[in-house]
């Protein structure tokens, strides 16, 4: 626990200071809060009751001064007043208390979700493979929103009972000390019980979070995919599937639920048994010791009533801290499993100091698995700078693994990958990555415009630039045959736009960032045959032409290259230009053969 307070503590760095203000602004406020009782009592014990005061000699001089407890008694508004201006600052240092608080907390929960962004943006590829976006998505949002709540409201709401108890005790052993153990004789149950409630309640509480995690995660992926969900009729289905996530979140919910009521009620009869406990004892010591010295006064009787009132119902709020706090560690359990997480390496380096690379690149034995069995095995092969390299192979052989580790988004343990003779390990990750431009399988386009979109990858490009990128991949009349041309909305993922246009959207990025390395997974997939030529032959006859990795199923896309390499079972099986591969026995010509005769078959119909 103690691990987890220190967390929050050190979240707060540059606020601790505003916060503690906030802390001791509350201490202010209770001790404001005590002086009306103490004012009533002085009132009705030795202004109209005329007893003697036990004061201090100065206090006493005073007195006399302005002429006696008669004057003080024929003029009942100046302690009406006092008793004003002291509610008033109790007042002002209560709003102090919150204002800081609530500046506190949200420069937290600001430093908190830019943090864990930032390290989301710097987890490697693997994480990212196996977390749910539900989660990570709750973890960033309503995990942070607990931890700011806590530091708003709870944490000092909270700790108010424990400060007017901590102020209110002195008070109270000088008042009376048969009093003051009678006010606080149910203070040690009532903590324990707290305690216990906590312990229970966090348990609880993480359960309640991780069925939340998993609802959201349902209904980000659902509402990802609609369309397929839609075209394949499973939206009775889905519907079912959120319905038991919605379900089991509901059960974990209602279990914290029901705790809670437990501890309220619980918690509720224990303070007035408390409230019961001072008004008995009391009623018995002003009975026994009246007119008696040193007992119990009328005044003092009533001032103990609302000392216990003042701080047995924040006491009852210690229930509330502890359920909050429980919340709060275990939000903060969450959050910091991801900024555990180990960063890339190697990151730290800025492009713009590093030198721009030619693109001659250079595999060597090169070997890689996922924990499992190897996906390349002794890969071994060289593209000089401009040179278009094409690889051809079935699903699962290895294509896009290859491009993953030229990207740098895993880490290759055996074998050598070098670009312009450095080893790629060692080329800082984000400067070797502005080194390719990369349009993946399965393209993403962000929810702006056209324009944003094909500047991604180099936000300082003029218009101009932006215009030649989309016509090289041929998608310029396209663009602009949309009602707003450039500045057309794409939609989430972009999803306004066709399969099509999607991949040559993202070509245009790809080539207005001019890598010296371009690589194209299955990037034109979507693409008919003769758009297809027609942006491989401008990709040839660009200025300053680029090494380009090409990956594609369809062997027309392929032929033109300068060398093809045919990959099986993550080893290289056949290597040659098309001319070579298609004379000889081997899966290239097999694959050429079945590709020619569906072509045939289809002009034939």
């Amino acid at each position: 626990m103690l691990e987890k307070l220190r967390n929050i503590w050190g979240l707060m760095r540059g606020q601790r200071l505003l916060y503690v203000s906030a802390v001791l602004a509350l201490v202010v406020s209770a001790a404001f809060m005590y002086v009306p009782p103490l004012i009533r009592m002085w009132v009705i014990d030795y202004v109209i009751d005329n007893k003697p005061i036990p004061a201090p000699s100065i206090i006493l001089r005073i007195i006399n001064f302005i002429g006696g407890t008669s004057v003080l008694a024929a003029n009942l508004w100046i302690a009406g007043v006092v008793m004003m201006l002291a509610t008033c600052l109790s007042g002002l240092f209560t709003y102090l208390k919150g204002r800081w608080t609530a500046v506190t907390a949200e420069a937290v929960a600001k430093s908190i979700r830019e943090r864990l962004y930032d390290h989301l943006q710097h987890l490697p590829a693997k994480y990212h493979d196996k977390a749910d976006t539900g989660d990570t998505v709750q973890r960033c949002s309503s995990d942070v929103e607990t931890v700011r709540s806590f530091l708003a409201d709870s944490a000092v709401e909270g700790g108010r009972g424990i400060i007017q108890l901590g102020v209110g005790l002195p008070v109270m052993i000088w008042v009376n000390p048969t009093m003051a153990i009678a006010s606080v004789v149910l203070m040690p149950v009532i903590v324990g019980f707290s305690v216990v409630f906590f312990m229970l309640v966090r348990h609880k509480f993480r359960l309640s979070d991780e069925a939340e995690g998993a609802m959201t995660t349902v209904l980000e992926e659902n509402l990802t995919g609609i369309r397929v969900v839609r075209a394949f009729g499973r939206g009775d289905y889905e519907s079912l599937k959120f319905a038991a996530r919605n379900a089991e979140y509901r059960r974990r919910w209602s279990g914290v639920i029901r705790l809670f009521a437990v501890f309220w009620s619980s918690s509720d009869w224990m303070c007035m048994m408390q409230v019961a406990i001072v008004t008995i004892t009391g009623a018995y010591l002003l009975a026994a010791d009246w007119g008696k010295p040193g007992g119990l006064t009328a005044g003092g009787f009533i001032a103990f009533l609302t000392f216990v009132h003042l701080f047995m119902w924040p006491i009852r709020q210690l229930g509330r801290l502890l359920a909050d706090l429980g919340k709060a560690t275990v939000s903060m359990d969450r959050i910091f499993e991801i900024l555990r997480q180990q960063r890339e390496d190697n990151c730290q380096a800025n492009p713009a100091e590093a030198p721009r690379l030619t693109g001659d690149l250079s595999v060597e034995h090169l070997w890689f698995s996922h924990d499992q069995a190897p996906i390349l095995r002794d890969i071994s092969f060289r593209i000089r700078q401009g040179e278009t390299l094409a690889l051809l192979g079935p699903s699962g052989s290895g294509k896009s693994t290859l491009v993953n580790l030229l990207l740098r988004l895993y880490d290759y343990h055996e074998g050598s990958i070098r670009i312009d003779g450095m080893e790629l390990r060692e080329v800082d990750r984000k400067h070797a990555r502005s080194q390719f431009g990369a349009v993946l399988q399965e393209p993403f386009l962000y929810s702006k415009t056209v324009r944003d979109n094909i500047r991604l990858g180099a936000h300082s490009a003029d218009d101009h630039s932006v215009a030649e990128a989309a016509r090289m991949a041929c998608v310029d009349d396209t663009i602009r045959e949309f009602d707003k041309g450039y500045d057309t909305l794409v939609g989430e993922r972009g999803v306004t736009l066709s399969g099509g246009q999607r991949q040559r959207v993202a070509l245009a990025r790809a080539v207005l960032s001019d890598p010296p390395v371009l690589i194209l997974d299955d990037a034109l997939s979507a693409v008919d045959t003769r758009t297809e030529a027609m942006i491989l032959d401008a990709l040839r006859n660009r200025r300053g032409k680029r090494t380009t990795l090409l990956i594609a199923h369809r062997l027309s896309t392929l032929m033109q290259a300068d060398r093809i390499l045919v990959l099986d079972g993550g080893r290289i099986v056949q290597d040659g230009t098309h001319e070579r591969l298609i004379g000889v026995d081997g899966l290239y010509r097999r694959l050429w053969n079945i590709q020619s005769s569906l072509e045939e078959d289809l002009r034939a119909e």
